[in-house]
C-alpha cells in the first residue's frame, strides 16, 4: 500500500513538472518548421517529377524517335522509363519526409527484424512482378501496340509497367495483368498471318468450276488489298469438324488485317459463285485464321 502511494505521488509530481515546463510558443514553432519543411519537401520533389518527365518526353520525342515514326519497342521503352523515373522519386520522396520528421529510417531498415522478414514475404509479388517484367522487355516478347494472347485475354498492349501489363480487349476492356501471371505469349503482331476463307459447299457442288471463279475473284480484290502477300493460295475440299465440307483458300497478309480480309474475300466469293449459277448451302462456317 505503501508503495502505490508513493509511486501515485511520483508520477504525480512528474505530471506537474511536464505541465510547468512545457514550452507552448516552442511546440508551435516545432510543428510550423516540420510542417513547412514537408511542405516544401513535397513541392521540390512534385517539381523535380514534372521537370524530369517532361525532359524524357522531349528526349524520347526528339532525340530517339527514329524519322520514319514512332516504333513499339521505343514506345515501350518510353513508357518503362517514365514508371521507373516516378518510382524512384516517390521512394527518396518517402525517405526524405520520414527523415524530416526525425523518423531513423536507415536504423529501421537494418535492425527491423520481424517487421523486415513480414515485409519481405509481402514484396515477394512485387518482385516477382519487377523480374518477370524485365525480362519480357529483354527478351522482347511484348512492345505496345501488339496484338497478344496472355492466357484466356486477347487485345493490344496499350501499357508495360514494372508491376503490371496493359491489354485493351476487342470489346475496349482493360485487362491489368500482373507480370508475374504472365507465363505463355501468343504475339500475333511480329510474323505475317494465315488467314482460311472457307467457302461452304454441298457433295453436289461441281468444285471443279470453283478455282477458276477464284482466281477471278483474286485478280479483281487483291490490288485493292496490298496487306496480302502473295498470291492467295487454294486449298481446295476440306473438311470441317462436324463432318461440314468447305472449299478453303488461305491468304498470306500482315498482322492485324486477316479479319477484314477473310470479311472481304469471303463476300466476294460467295456473290461470285451465286453469280455463276452455283447453288451453295445455307449455312455457312466461320472464317478461321491463325
Amino acid at each position: 500500500m505503501t508503495d502505490l502511494v508513493t509511486t501515485t505521488a511520483t508520477s504525480s509530481k512528474w505530471f506537474q513538472h511536464y505541465v510547468t515546463s512545457f514550452d507552448l510558443e516552442k511546440f508551435m514553432h516545432l510543428i510550423t518548421s516540420r510542417f513547412l519543411s514537408l511542405l516544401f519537401l513535397t513541392l521540390l520533389f512534385f517539381v523535380i517529377n514534372l521537370v524530369g518527365k517532361f525532359i524524357l518526353r522531349r528526349s524520347f520525342k526528339r532525340y530517339l524517335v527514329p524519322k520514319s515514326g514512332p516504333s513499339n519497342r521505343l514506345q515501350t521503352i518510353s513508357m518503362l522509363t517514365m514508371n521507373l523515373f516516378h518510382y524512384t522519386i516517390l521512394f527518396f520522396w518517402i525517405y526524405a519526409l520520414l527523415s524530416t520528421l526525425g523518423v531513423p529510417v536507415g536504423t529501421l531498415i537494418a535492425g527491423a527484424g520481424i517487421f523486415s522478414l513480414a515485409l519481405g514475404l509481402g514484396a515477394q509479388g512485387f518482385v516477382s512482378d519487377l523480374v518477370t517484367g524485365i525480362s519480357i522487355l529483354m527478351e522482347q516478347q511484348l512492345d505496345v501496340g501488339d496484338v497478344v494472347q496472355i492466357g484466356t485475354i486477347e487485345g493490344t498492349v496499350t501499357s508495360i509497367g514494372l508491376r503490371t501489363t496493359q491489354v485493351t480487349s476487342a470489346d475496349g476492356t482493360l485487362n491489368f495483368i500482373p507480370n508475374r501471371n504472365i507465363t505463355i505469349v501468343s504475339n500475333r503482331s511480329r510474323n505475317n498471318m494465315h488467314a482460311l476463307v472457307n467457302i461452304p459447299i454441298a457433295p453436289t457442288t461441281p468444285v471443279e468450276k470453283l478455282p477458276a471463279i477464284i482466281k477471278e475473284v483474286n485478280e479483281k480484290l487483291l490490288p485493292q488489298h496490298p496487306s496480302v502477300i502473295g498470291e492467295p493460295a487454294i486449298t481446295g475440299v476440306v473438311t470441317l469438324p462436324p463432318n461440314e465440307l468447305v472449299f478453303q483458300v488461305a491468304l498470306t497478309c500482315k498482322s492485324g488485317s486477316q479479319f477484314a480480309l477473310q470479311a472481304s474475300f469471303l463476300t466476294a466469293y460467295l456473290k461470285a459463285i451465286r453469280q455463276a449459277g452455283i447453288q451453295l448451302p445455307t449455312h455457312a462456317s466461320m472464317p478461321a485464321s491463325k
